[in-house]
């Protein structure tokens, strides 16, 4: 019998001891002051494992999401209209209480580990043939327990 998407989670966990933690963000609309907006900032709600595809927090995993290192504001000069987008979600990173540099996640969503266990899928996971598989790179697809091991092997 193969272990359950929850026992490989727990298990993977249980390797993570003394590896750091990422930390999560959403992004929080600036309140009206007085008339005038304050500008978009993301905030920290939490900490994750990040492993490849996955983000593996105490109780919760999440799909990965969009990487950003959080940086301060600053007037550059950009040929695409996608990099002035990413550079102020950066910016607003800070606002939020990211430090310089820190890298941030952003846009993940919860993957459903029951909704799994019973034949489905959820975000990159799913049964396939009575295995939980991860669907990574381009598609391929792999199972979970190798996946998670190839993953916390290649940490510092």
């Amino acid at each position: 019998m193969q272990p359950s998407p929850r026992d490989v989670i727990a298990a993977a966990r249980a390797g993570l001891g003394g590896v750091p933690r990422v930390r999560l963000g959403v992004r929080q609309e600036g309140r009206r002051i007085l008339g005038f907006g304050r500008a978009l900032r993301i905030v920290p709600v939490g900490e994750a494992w990040h492993l490849g595809v996955l983000l593996i927090g105490d109780d919760e995993v999440y799909a990965t999401g969009e990487i950003l290192r959080a940086r301060a504001e600053a007037i550059r000069g950009y040929t695409a209209e996608s990099q002035r987008a990413r550079s102020e979600r950066a910016a607003a990173a800070v606002r939020g209480g990211f430090a310089e540099g820190e890298a941030v996640h952003l846009d993940w969503s919860p993957v459903d580990l029951d909704a799994v266990a019973a034949g489905g899928s959820s975000g990159p996971l799913s049964l396939d043939d009575g295995v939980v598989t991860v669907a990574f790179a381009a598609g391929a697809r792999m199972p979970l327990a190798a996946y998670l091991d190839d993953r916390i092997a290649l940490l510092p």
